[in-house]
């Protein structure tokens, strides 16, 4: 009997020797991998902020479990564009075209109250909703953009944040020259940072200047720090360039000036030309496809199908939520780009489910250069992933996931958000904001806009 026993527990060993404790095991769900067919009925096993496992997680333990059963597990979003802290100016200015909206509108509220402060607040209830809708990396283009990076990362969110330079007295610097100091401190700063991607924002090719823009180009260079930028977004900008350029259109002129790069992302591309679309694929610029903030100003349709046939990055962002979209709900987007292609070229193919699903995680890391590190479920990039219940009655009955997720389910689907390896977000509970407090500060702040503008 003893030796029975004895054979027994060597034969048992090595099996519970196998299983391996790791921090966070997802189980029982529709895995979205976005890196090769869908997996019914599986699991993602986390450890120190990566995946280790895809799939058969029956050899993993962890300290937390997450049942995903009846859920759809998807990378987390990348949202290519936003000015997030613009969600204190939501609503303040809705049903006007873009410049309108900027000169008369947004400049002007901007100047009056956008403070450090006001950044914070902004970014910190911004946060809160990007998290709440599955967001795990934003790509934003704002002032005081310390102030984004701190709150970002107090949220736990991986941000690419870029401060902008434009060509007249901003909130936070009022001279060029201070910008540029300013950006010199802010990318020290927060380079390396596992987090925070530090970048360079220049508003667009009509409010900075040939000069200006060529010294972004070489600052951008010495710093090894990515440039967003707002090109081709309306038929007004394609106007000013082509009377200031000896008729150019913007993407030529900025290629013209030696700007472009596969470190450039470019937000919009509504106007692009067949032959800017093969300069900027051929050039590994990334491309911001935001159909919202598109309709919502009347800027036009973007020719994202074109765009993809000829090989160049493009990802899905929102815009700022302030007048040209008003949310930052990812889902919400891909159901817009979606069907906006469709009806634009007549073709109910134009663009699928699985298509905007793609441009919203790995798409938006190609966009960003992060592709290695992001936008999908695979073993050893960072755990940034998304979980979406599938099992209200808006979703069901499912017959593909992917048709799901962006036709039927919205933001408010998502339940669990995690961000490198950190949970952000458990059954609909943001665990990482103050959501109440950032609420309770929005509503303060709106009392004080519209003091400013009486």
């Amino acid at each position: 009997m003893k030796k029975l026993l004895a054979l027994l527990l060597i034969l048992i060993a090595p099996v519970a020797q196998a299983v391996q404790t790791v921090d966070i095991v997802i189980r029982n769900g529709t895995l979205v991998t976005m890196a090769g067919p869908n997996i019914d009925h599986g699991g993602v096993a986390i450890d120190k902020g990566r995946i280790v496992a895809v799939g058969d997680v029956s050899g993993y333990s962890g300290r937390t479990t997450i049942d995903a059963t009846g859920d759809a597990v998807v990378p987390g979003f990348v949202n290519t564009h936003t000015h997030a802290a613009m969600v204190l100016f939501r609503g303040i200015a809705d049903d006007r075209d873009l410049m309108d909206w900027l000169t008369h509108y947004i400049f002007p509220a901007e100047a009056r109250n956008v403070t450090a402060d006001f950044v914070k607040w902004g970014t910190r209830l911004a946060a809160a909703e990007m998290i709440a809708s599955g967001t795990t990396t934003f790509t934003d283009m704002y002032y005081f953009e310390d102030e984004v990076a701190a709150e970002t990362k107090r949220a736990g969110l991986r941000g690419v944040l870029g401060e902008t330079l434009i060509d007249f007295p901003a909130p936070d610097n009022k001279t060029w020259d201070a910008a540029v100091a300013y950006i010199r401190t802010f990318v020290k700063k927060w380079q390396g940072d596992p987090l925070i991607t530090p970048a360079l924002a220049p508003h667009a090719a009509y409010t900075v200047s040939r000069e200006h823009l060529q010294q972004t180009r070489k600052l951008a260079d010495e710093l090894h720090a990515p440039i967003l930028i707002h090109v081709s977004e309306t038929r007004d900008e394609l106007r000013q360039i082509a009377e200031k350029q000896n008729g150019m259109t913007p993407g030529l002129y900025l290629d013209s000036i030696g700007f472009l790069g596969h470190d450039v992302v470019a937000a919009h591309g509504v106007w692009l030309t067949p032959e800017e679309i093969r300069l900027f694929a051929q050039k590994g610029v990334g491309i911001a496809h935001c159909p919202e903030s598109n309709m919502m100003l009347a800027s036009g349709i973007a020719p994202v199908v074109d765009m993809r046939k000829a090989g160049a990055n493009v990802g899905l962002g929102t815009d700022g939520p302030a007048g040209s979209n008003n949310n930052l709900d990812m889902v919400e987007e891909m159901a817009s780009a979606a069907r906006l292609q469709k009806v634009a070229r007549m073709d109910p193919k134009a663009l699928s489910a699985r298509d905007v699903l793609e441009m919203a995680t790995i798409g938006g890391a190609r966009v960003l250069g992060m592709e290695s590190k992001i936008g999908s479920l695979e073993p050893g990039k960072h755990a940034d992933i998304a979980i979406i219940n599938l099992q209200q009655a808006k979703t069901q009955p499912v017959y593909s996931v992917e048709s799901a997720i962006v036709y039927a389910a919205s933001g408010s689907s998502v339940m669990t958000t995690i961000c490198n390896g950190k949970v952000l977000m458990r059954d609909g509970k943001v665990l990482t904001v103050n959501v109440p407090a950032a609420i309770a500060k929005a509503k303060e702040y709106r009392a004080r806009v519209l003091k400013s503008l009486r």
